[in-house]
């Protein structure tokens, strides 16, 4: 007897009405008509089944810090980081795990299993790395949290931001990050990214650095962080965020940039959310919206991964942690609007930021770890539309989290006494 089964589920890929066996935390089984019985066994009734959401890019230590200690007015992304600094020396450890956790509890209700967080190292007390480490311990049964250290400040610019940010890899922090483009000058953030890459080969770490969110043509670090991958033989384990800058870049570079990531192996990360929020607020008309060129990034076969980025704090006054509401944007900023693109645009949300992230057991193939999430949908695409209900997340064959069906009622003469907003096959 098995630990459950989920059965009559419709998977990402499309295949339909397929059972799914999990026995000590791991998946047995993927197949129709599954010829088994289980402890626990729940109907899909052809809703969707899917792993479990992964945010690819975040930064926890400032989450749910909205209004302190005040708004940003501007709702620039320069403001943002200079509201950040005057919250800085008010932080407490304590305030930051409270609000971490409490995100993680909208995670996980979410479906949302995995993050990698930025965390500011530029504070010398390390306050934040100290609280989100703890924090990672915390929800280690149901959240996999990935941290970066990452110098808000600029590692060269930042005093003492090299040496608090070794100390916080010392620490445990796992990923190496860096903020290039703000830095004193373009040389210094080149030099940046070649010590960076180089701290990471040395540590055998990824790499994962803020790079050119600006709506500046000229800030192209990210061609150095491609070099740079491949003078240090850190092909595969790199990855550029934001990269707003070549929304705004002249098109023949691009055409030579893309193959550069490529060949490096760099993957992309765009925060459909906050790019288009804080990119343009120089414009007039036309207006840029910042957000970077997905669809060429994947015809190019670049893994491009959707992030949330914020959640109410300095730079962003909404959010919920839904990824679905991520991918939802991304597909309309990025005007993916085909099958395989709004596929592209789940998978951005799923399994392409799992790969990014390194996530082991992730998948939906006998062997992986039972970890799932039954969505209110019957199809990916519609998963997006509806942002749908997360009916209920399992963590290795677990139940964490349930939601009961978002059904209206209705009222109306002649007309039927429910609706669920899913289409008509």
């Amino acid at each position: 007897m098995l630990d459950l089964i989920v059965r009559h589920c419709t998977l990402p890929d499309g295949r339909q009405n397929i059972d799914i066996g999990v026995q000590a935390g791991r998946i047995v089984a993927v197949e129709t008509a599954l010829a088994a019985t289980a402890a626990e066994e729940v109907d899909a009734e052809g809703m969707l089944v899917s792993s479990p959401f992964v945010d690819s890019h975040f930064h926890m230590d400032s989450t749910l810090s909205y209004g302190l200690p005040r708004v940003n007015e501007s709702g620039t992304l320069l403001e943002g980081i200079a509201l950040w600094g005057e919250l800085k020396p008010l932080l407490t450890q304590d305030a930051i795990v409270e609000r971490a956790l409490a995100y993680c509890d909208w995670a996980a209700a979410r479906g949302l299993l995995a993050i990698r967080s930025h965390v500011d190292i530029c504070d010398p007390r390390l306050l934040a790395t100290e609280a989100l480490l703890h924090v990672r311990e915390k929800v280690k049964p149901y959240i996999d949290l990935q941290l970066v250290a990452f110098p808000q400040d600029g590692v060269l610019r930042s005093k003492g931001a090299k040496e608090n940010l070794v100390r916080a890899l010392d620490m445990g922090v796992d990923v190496v990050g860096g903020i290039p483009h703000f830095e004193r000058t373009m040389a210094e953030g080149a030099e940046s990214v070649r010590w960076l890459c180089e701290l990471a080969a040395e540590r055998g770490l990824r790499v994962d650095m803020h790079c050119d969110e600006s709506d500046d043509p000229l800030s192209r670090h990210i061609e150095s962080l491609a070099y740079e991958t491949q003078r240090v033989g850190l092909n595969g384990r790199v990855n550029g965020s934001h990269l707003t800058s070549m929304h705004s870049m002249d098109n023949y570079y691009v055409s030579k940039l893309l193959p550069l990531m490529r060949e490096a192996g760099v993957s992309a990360i765009a925060n459909p959310l906050i790019n288009i929020t804080l990119q343009g607020r120089h414009d007039t008309y036309p207006k840029r919206r910042g957000m970077t060129r997905v669809p060429e990034m994947l015809a190019a076969g670049i893994d491009v991964a959707f992030g949330q980025d914020c959640c109410m704090d300095p730079w962003y006054s909404l959010g919920s942690g839904d990824m679905l509401e991520v991918a939802h944007m991304g597909l309309h900023v990025g005007q993916m609007t085909s099958r395989n693109a709004m596929r592209q645009c789940f998978e951005a949300v799923t399994s392409t930021p799992a790969k990014i992230l390194g996530l082991e057991g992730y998948g939906l193939e006998v062997g992986c770890n039972a970890d799932l999430v039954l969505l209110q949908a019957r199809s990916a695409s519609e998963a997006i539309r509806l942002r749908a209900t997360r009916l209920k997340v399992w963590k290795r064959g677990t139940l964490i989290a349930s939601t009961p069906r978002a059904d209206a009622v209705l009222s109306l003469a002649g007309r039927p006494g429910s609706v669920s907003f899913l289409a008509s096959r």
